[in-house]
């Protein structure tokens, strides 16, 4: 049997579970529910990550995928979105003039960066959108909070709470990431009438039934892509 070369981390079962559906070739992918929040998904993934090279069967692509809110009208609730950057929305501080990443502060990483071929390739397959998926700790309730984000980060299509552990756990590693988001409802105040979450995991699998062979022929690369993972703006 192939050795597994792709790692898709969930948050939830429930997401695991859609992605697992739609893989023809599950010896080469392997599923796997790390966690709510970034703290989670950057533990649980570098763990598989570890756990898998110390076995002499190392991955060569970490996937973060699931449900999240989309920025309205760019992601309607349905859709499909595909990061070309991973970007956490608030490792920062708050200052008088606002707030203040922590490269501002003169430390750490925001943003991760997909292979843009490979950022390219699926979202053509599955007829996503791309562009930033924000990774919050506390997902935005209000208007305020929505206008905010997109004021900050102008090119922002979703936010979730685990692409940028997930980023950070694949860039230790030194391996590629990439980043499918399925919107199950619209950033801003809470309305759970607004929520599509069956449907956005019916997306979601329908996604990975049609990016598979993408990932399938990216496994076949010699590691060797064309981003670099990181950047401190």
């Amino acid at each position: 049997m192939p050795h597994p070369r792709v790692l898709v981390a969930t948050a939830v079962p429930a997401e695991r579970d859609a992605v697992a559906r739609a893989l023809s070739a599950p010896e080469g992918v392997d599923t796997l529910a790390v966690g709510v929040g970034p703290a989670a998904a950057a533990a649980g993934t570098a763990t598989a990550l570890a756990r898998a090279a110390a076995e002499g069967r190392p991955y060569r692509l970490v996937v973060s995928a699931g449900i999240g809110g989309g920025f309205p009208p760019e992601a309607p609730v349905g859709s499909l979105v595909v990061a070309d950057a991973i970007t956490v929305a608030d490792l920062g501080a708050q200052t008088p003039d606002g707030f203040a990443p922590v490269t501002e502060l003169g430390f750490g990483t925001v943003t991760h960066l997909p292979p843009r071929s490979l950022v390219r390739e699926t979202a053509d397959a599955c007829g996503a959108a791309t562009g930033t998926v924000l990774t919050v700790s506390t997902v935005t309730g209000t208007a305020e909070r929505a206008a905010e984000l997109r004021l900050r980060h102008p090119r922002a299509l979703a936010e979730a709470m685990e692409g940028f552990g997930v980023a950070e756990a694949a860039v230790l590693h030194g391996l590629p990431v990439l980043e499918v988001r399925a919107v199950s409802n619209p950033v801003g105040p809470r309305d759970r009438a607004t929520w599509r979450i069956g449907d956005a995991l019916a997306a979601l699998s329908d996604a990975f039934g049609k990016i598979a062979p993408v990932l399938e022929r990216w496994n076949t690369h010699d590691d060797t892509h064309d981003d670099t993972h990181d950047t401190h703006g």
